[in-house]
């Protein structure tokens, strides 16, 4: 594969495992300068390991932080001033009845899932339209389409990735805002996350976090 890619950078949101985690593989094995992120020291060793296994060579670099917050997202925005590609992956979801979602489910919904990556955007984009080259791309899922009724929080953050990535993508000039589709993302981020899967078949929808 020959993504035409080689020398560029990139940043990765939630990338010590599942999706991220390949997606970094992926850029790292293109050539591409890869820097991952996660709150947890450890994890993201591990994971620029792993990467390192299957590309010998590669420019990879790590940067610990907790995007939920404006101060994480400095944090990164710090150790990396710029970056050609953005994959704004870290997100995470709960079950929960539509009438015990308190107010702070739904800020830390949003903040995990919504601001960190507009956060990035905000800063990153800019530079990209300026050169007139980059990728921002939103991971989301189709539970913003179709929420279940036991996840309208999660539902909105999904719905809401989805309209920044359309804004983003109406204000390009050769610069792309995507949006990339997981579909049954669930089971995914419980195995990633350690939850049995009879546990994650009996309750169809788990609570992790990168």
């Amino acid at each position: 594969m020959d993504l035409q890619l080689a020398g560029k950078t990139a940043l990765v949101t939630g990338a010590t495992a599942g999706i991220g985690l390949a997606i970094a593989r992926t850029l790292a094995r293109e050539g591409v300068s890869v820097t991952l992120t996660g709150r947890d020291p450890g994890k993201l060793q591990a994971a620029m390991a792993e990467i390192s296994a299957g590309a010998p060579g590669a420019q990879l670099a790590t940067v610990v932080a907790d995007l939920a917050s404006a101060d994480g997202a400095a944090a990164v925005i710090a150790a990396q001033p710029d970056t050609d590609i953005l994959i704004t992956n870290l997100g995470y979801y709960e079950a929960k009845a539509f009438a015990d979602i308190s107010d702070d489910d739904w800020m830390r919904m949003l903040e995990v899932n919504v601001l960190s990556g507009v956060r990035l955007s905000r800063h990153y984009f800019p530079r990209m339209l300026e050169r007139n080259w980059g990728r921002v791309i939103f991971m989301f899922s189709e539970v913003g389409a179709f929420t279940p009724p036991d996840m309208v929080h999660y539902g909105v953050s999904k719905s809401a990735q989805l309209a920044v990535s359309r804004g983003l993508a109406e204000l390009t000039r050769g610069t792309r805002g995507d949006g990339q589709q997981r579909a049954a993302i669930g089971h995914t981020l419980g195995r990633h996350c350690g939850i049995p899967a009879p546990d994650r078949a009996a309750t169809g929808h788990d609570r992790c976090r990168d």
